[in-house]
């Protein structure tokens, strides 16, 4: 079997605070009570306090994980919006990005926020890549489209935005501006990567999306294809492209399914991205207004990687190394952790401490604890690193050292796909090639039973290996 590489790795944030509010569960609640809303709106940070929260740019790839401060994290001094793997965008510009990604016309922008984001990306490093010209075209009467029948006033006295059809909850404004931030970020993350690394467009020949949208009209609800969207425009002209889906856990199968397709000879390059998800902001606003903290789910993730054949310097997908969750593994924890963490490990003769980094579901705390959510990422390094004791790879006083060693703080948007270890992607891939480790392992859980169709959750991994000779 070739060996496969994940030759690049790019990570983006956009900051769109006035967007939060349209995030599912602030759209249904905010409404009902008008102090709420209030709280809401005083709790929104500027894009300086977004730019130096320390999680966000771990999510960048400015910091790693376990580089992050003790918590509570406060504004990083010196924090930058740019980094070697993206940026994090403030909204005005996003506003012109969601313009120049629109295909049909849906988002009206008034003729100040079409100036200023044009302005803001015409000096933009990625400039060439987009069309700017639709930035401009956008600009229309925000009161007029806004008062048309299902039209969303997106951000009052600056954009609104249509909806597909009347009628058709598929084709809603609220589900379509999800469908377009989605395509934008990821654009974005794969214009930077294609930047970054010096990759020809025309060289990459498939995208697979694993994103959390659901792309379709009332007949093919979740048709999808954002994957040929972001080839389009990302200017990828000889890529064709299909998403996979799995909740939270599409990014580790879309990865193993590219990988799959480039040792086969199908395809030399395949690009996986995933954008972010508007459905999400302000998921768990709750907690944190009752907290007294600022509302962090303010942010969109965009993540794209980059997989072909074997360049003798980046980071080899081990496909003899990958873990899945069988319909017969049982669903607690310990059970998904044995099957995906230490059955591929026991297949491939590796002891639990031959993995340096463990990249599992890595969600901000200081997001999912104020709201009862507890700490996700610190949840899932104990069983894991039970079950290397159990193993007899570690002793159980160890446990806490393996926990700090090998796992690391959550930093993720709670976006899930995102935070199910794609998000870990860019500190990968740096490790494996600087020789700061020998192994990471990328760990996927999704949650099927969120469909109404099983009972069952799912998972996949893979590990990932430094190329050359180990150290």
């Amino acid at each position: 079997m070739p060996d496969v590489v994940i030759s690049a790795a790019a990570q983006v944030l956009a900051h769109v605070p006035l967007l939060a509010r349209h995030g599912s569960k602030p759209r249904r609640e905010l409404p009902k009570d008008p102090n709420v809303a209030a709280a809401f709106a005083a709790a929104l940070r500027p894009f300086s306090q977004a730019l130096a929260y320390p999680a966000n740019q771990a999510y960048i790839n400015a910091l790693h994980p376990r580089d992050l401060p003790a918590r509570p994290w406060s504004d990083l001094a010196g924090a930058t919006r740019w980094s070697r793997a993206g940026e994090i965008m403030p909204e005005e510009e996003f506003l012109g990005l969601l313009a120049a990604m629109d295909d049909f016309d849906l988002l009206t922008l008034s003729s100040d926020a079409a100036a200023q984001a044009a302005a803001a990306l015409a000096r933009h490093p990625l400039a060439k890549r987009l069309d700017l010209e639709r930035v401009e075209r956008a600009q229309g009467d925000v009161h007029a489209v806004a008062s048309e029948a299902g039209a969303l006033d997106v951000i009052a006295d600056r954009a609104a935005f249509r909806c597909g059809q009347v009628g058709d909850e598929a084709l809603s404004a609220h589900v379509l501006i999800d469908n377009l931030a989605a395509k934008a970020t990821a654009t974005l993350a794969l214009l930077h990567l294609l930047e970054s690394s010096g990759i020809d467009p025309a060289s990459v020949d498939y995208v697979l999306g694993c994103g959390e949208e659901a792309i379709g009209d009332r007949y093919q609800r979740g048709g999808g294809n954002m994957a040929k969207a972001v080839a389009e425009a990302a200017g990828l002209s000889e890529a064709s492209g299909a998403d996979i889906k799995n909740f939270c856990a599409a990014p580790v199968p879309a990865l193993v399914i590219a990988a799959s397709l480039v040792s086969s000879g199908v395809f030399r390059r395949v690009a996986v991205v995933g954008g972010g998800c508007m459905a999400k902001l302000g998921m768990k606003f709750q907690g944190h207004l009752k907290a007294g903290m600022p509302i962090l789910e303010d942010v969109l993730g965009g993540a794209a990687a980059l997989v072909q054949a074997d360049d003798g310097v980046s980071p080899r997908i081990r496909l003899d190394g990958v873990g899945r969750h069988k319909v017969s593994a049982g669903g607690s924890n310990p059970q998904v952790m044995e099957a995906l963490a230490g059955v591929p490990r026991t297949r491939l003769g590796l002891a639990m401490t031959d993995v340096d980094d463990y990249a599992t579901e890595l969600h901000n705390p200081e997001v999912t604890e104020p709201q009862g959510s507890g700490n996700v990422p610190e949840r899932n390094y104990r069983t894991i690193a039970a079950l290397a004791a159990r193993k007899g790879d570690i002793a159980k006083d160890q446990i806490p050292a393996f926990v700090a060693e090998r796992g690391m703080p959550g930093f993720s948007p709670t976006q899930g796909h995102l935070a199910s270890s794609l998000c870990y992607l860019p500190h990968a891939v740096d490790r494996l090639t600087t020789g700061g480790a020998n192994r990471v392992m990328l760990i996927a859980k999704g949650s099927l039973f969120l469909g109404r169709v099983c009972q069952l959750s799912d998972g996949m991994s893979v590990l990932l290996e430094r190329n050359g000779r180990l150290q």
